[in-house]
């Protein structure tokens, strides 16, 4: 297959989405619309690619400053005729370009090559992508002779013959490079919309006896584009059960796919059992033979095979064999948890490194700690990491036990194998084997109750008063 240069246009304001953000930066899946294009470009083979950008351009690029992208402005919106003229110089080493639209991310290399592949076999100058769909209703028509196309009639110009026809123009194209550009210097904008019309283009090659030829999808899906959000979010139901469908193919488990969300970027290991609920972000990576109970969220993490993992939220953290978290844990950035650690329920994690064995049973906060082999944290158990304008670290040695109800103020360290009585407030170090108690002496005064009652008691109205 020729090399060539897949140009996307990305230029309009989208004012239907009703956003600051440009339209094409949208997410669907954990990833902007636009890197499905670009993607799918990529994966059919473009050498390069040129995307054609409007308002809301300096977003676009920084968006994308660490990719091999090329941008041309269009400072006009003046149709789509007219974005593709602005790629002229930037593409005028390849000889041929595919044209694809920033807002159609649900288009497959697979449709791509497939059209590139039957462009050169046919030695054609234009290639049109079309599609066969039950309503064709607001669509271009693709008036054909044989598989040569000879028009393409917007809904509004058609005849009430010729909307009839089903088979509709899924707007992208690939184009011999100096025929198309061309033809673009002799497409006029005397249409009601006042703008100049890549469809036209397909007309004047043929008034020049130069073959357009169809290129029919084998899923119309691949044309969904994006105007509005109502749009977004069928696109992205649609993404998200190709994404799920082909891990659930690699061998993992969705008691109920519709009810969970999977991000593009995640990768999930074989055997591993997802319950209803589940929401998978960013680079997530699930190890092999895992439950994850929902409603849970686990965000840019790593999970090690065998964890467990129930109705929690997992962010920024690293998980081993072994693990089980939750319910309603809340794990925030910085943690790494060693095979065989237990947290479990209303337990808060944040930057704490634990080690082999240790268990967190339940309501505790452990923030800004280094906690050492087989350590037990009673509950309610609080690592007091923060005096108001530093973070300060906690560190417990191997073997130590944490009495319920205790406080840790950092910095300090709970050396190995020592005890903390419950109820303490630990200020110091606590020597290896030693235990700490760090609490008032408890002092019984009898007799102090029933006065009380009796004094209360005897006052007007039974208030004391």
């Amino acid at each position: 297959m020729k090399d060539f240069t897949a140009v996307i246009l990305a230029a309009g304001e989208g004012i239907r989405m009703k956003s600051d953000t440009p339209k094409v930066l949208h997410k669907i899946c954990g990833q902007p619309m636009l890197s499905y294009v670009i993607g799918a470009a990529r994966q059919a083979g473009a050498q390069k690619i040129v995307v054609i950008v409007g308002k809301g351009a300096d977003l676009i690029k920084e968006a994308y400053a660490n990719e091999n992208v090329e941008f041309v402005l269009q400072k006009e919106q003046k149709g789509t005729g007219h974005a593709l003229m602005q790629a002229e110089d930037a593409v005028k080493e390849s000889s041929q370009i595919v044209v694809l639209y920033g807002d159609m991310p649900l288009v497959s290399s697979e449709s791509i090559k497939g059209m590139i592949r039957l462009h050169q076999e046919q030695n054609a100058v234009a290639t049109v992508m079309t599609a066969k769909v039950q309503d064709p209703t607001g669509y271009g028509r693709i008036i054909r002779r044989g598989n040569k196309v000879i028009d393409i009639r917007e809904h509004r110009d058609a005849s009430p013959e010729e909307r009839m026809i089903n088979e509709i123009n899924a707007g992208f194209y690939c184009f011999d490079t100096e025929a198309v550009f061309s033809a673009l210097a002799k497409v006029k904008s005397d249409n009601s919309q006042g703008e100049y019309y890549l469809t036209d283009v397909v007309k004047i090659l043929n008034q020049e006896g130069k073959d357009v030829i169809a290129f029919e999808l084998k899923d119309p899906v691949e044309l969904h584009g994006i105007n509005h959000r109502g749009q977004l979010a069928q696109v992205q139901k649609i993404m998200q059960q190709r994404i799920i469908e082909a891990w659930m193919a690699e061998g993992v488990t969705f008691i109920n796919p519709d009810s969970c969300m999977v991000d593009v970027g995640v990768q999930i290991g074989k055997d591993t059992l997802i319950y209803p609920g589940v929401i998978l972000e960013g680079n997530t990576k699930i190890g092999n033979k895992c439950t994850i109970i929902g409603p849970c969220r686990i965000k840019d993490s790593v999970i090690g095979d065998s964890c467990e993992i129930v109705m929690s939220q997992i962010v920024e953290c690293e998980l081993k064999e072994g693990v089980k978290v939750g319910p309603y844990s809340n794990l925030r950035p910085g943690c790494i948890l060693a095979p065989k650690v237990k947290v479990g329920d209303f337990v808060e994690l944040k930057n704490a490194k634990v080690d082999e064995g240790t268990k967190i049973p339940h309501l505790s906060y452990v923030g800004d700690a280094v906690l050492g082999k087989n350590i037990n944290i009673g509950a309610g158990t609080i690592f007091v990491n923060y005096d108001g304008y530093h973070k300060h670290q906690t560190v417990v040695e191997d073997n130590a036990f944490i009495g319920c109800n205790s406080n840790l103020v950092a910095p300090v360290t709970v050396r190995a194998g020592s005890f903390i009585a419950a109820g303490s407030t630990i200020t110091k170090e606590v020597p290896e084997d030693a235990l700490a108690i760090a609490r008032a002496r408890q002092e019984n005064k009898l007799g102090w109750a029933k006065n009380r009652r009796e004094k209360f008691k005897g006052g007007k109205n039974g208030d004391g008063k």
